[in-house]
């Protein structure tokens, strides 16, 4: 059993911790942890018999405590994820994982110096239609890819205030990026391969916090073309679509998966739902105790961030911006 502590008891790591805390089965639990505002979680906290210590550093100072999951700000990713490293805990940070390249290649070089485990919550790889779409494009049952095409939206700029960290631009450039839309690169990456350059708009329509839309055109490694939106201020949307030379592959929503083949019958399969974040958290403790390596590369997790950057200085700029390998 792995002993971790929540850093940051707001409303996703709250979601983090209900997966699994006192699941039969469940090979992790959460002992302690430390938040901005510990009078707002600490009724949660007793029921879930997590003790509140009073900041990160008495986290990891905590011999109770083998691993931190941090549900934090994204800007402070990077200096945690070192910090942690440093003090020989193990580490799963949500996404973003940082904001820049430079800050992500660092962090994933501290835990590798100290030999711990680092994870990072992209919870949709955890899908079984997405297994199912990574065997079809490995079988060849699409032929050659020659087009992505990923869509991740939702309402969460409608709840945002000023004062709010994911309100601020620092911490949500390119709007619903930092919330939704990085998970569609790193889905994109998982399936298709790494970026080689991206253009972006991106621009707030209607909020009055941060941009609302933002569309990428991009082209990968492969030479395959990516279509990309995230918006801040629609219902909830999940689609990523993958065009070949002998098949359509369409999954929409987290379990409704379709084919379009070339030639022969289409069909359309639906999955039963998944708790991917038990399962996030499930791979990241066996991952520490030895077992398979967490399925998310570190190189991928450094190459989103690299893709993320890319993306905010081509919104910038208004042109093409290549993504740093």
């Amino acid at each position: 059993m792995l002993n971790a502590a929540i850093v940051g008891m707001g409303r996703w790591g709250q979601v983090l911790v209900n997966s699994v805390q006192g699941q039969q089965g469940a090979p992790i639990r959460f002992v302690a942890g430390s938040t901005r505002s510990p009078d707002k979680a600490r009724a949660w906290a007793g029921e879930q018999r997590i003790r509140i210590l009073p900041d990160f550093a008495g986290v990891l100072a905590d011999p109770e405590v083998q691993a931190v999951v941090l549900a934090t700000p994204h800007a402070q990713h990077a200096e945690q994820v070192i910090a942690a490293a440093r003090a020989g805990k193990h580490v799963f940070v949500e996404k973003p994982f940082t904001l820049d390249r430079a800050s992500a290649a660092a962090a994933v070089q501290a835990c590798q110096d100290a030999g711990v485990v680092m994870a990072l919550g992209h919870n949709r790889r955890f899908l079984p239609a997405v297994a199912q779409m990574k065997a079809m494009l490995a079988d060849g049952s699409l032929g050659t890819l020659l087009h992505v095409d990923g869509q991740f939206s939702g309402p969460g700029a409608r709840n945002y205030q000023p004062g709010m960290w994911r309100a601020d631009r620092a911490e949500s450039p390119l709007g619903g990026m930092g919330g939704m839309g990085i998970h569609m690169i790193d889905m994109i990456i998982h399936l298709a391969g790494r970026f080689r350059q991206v253009t972006v708009q991106s621009h707030a329509l209607v909020s009055q916090t941060i941009d609302d839309t933002t569309a990428m055109l991009g082209v990968l490694e492969s030479g395959a073309t990516v279509n990309f939106a995230t918006l801040a201020l629609t219902p909830s949307f999940w689609r990523v679509a993958l065009y070949g030379t002998e098949g359509i592959l369409v999954l929409q929503g987290h379990e409704n998966l379709s084919f379009t083949p070339r030639e022969g019958e289409p069909w359309v399969k639906t999955y039963p739902k998944t708790d991917i974040e038990a399962a996030e958290l499930a791979a990241f403790a066996a991952a520490v105790a030895g077992g398979p390596a967490y399925p998310l590369p570190l190189d991928q997790a450094i190459h989103g961030v690299a893709v993320f950057e890319a993306m905010i200085g081509a919104a910038a700029s208004g042109s093409s911006y290549a993504v740093v390998a």
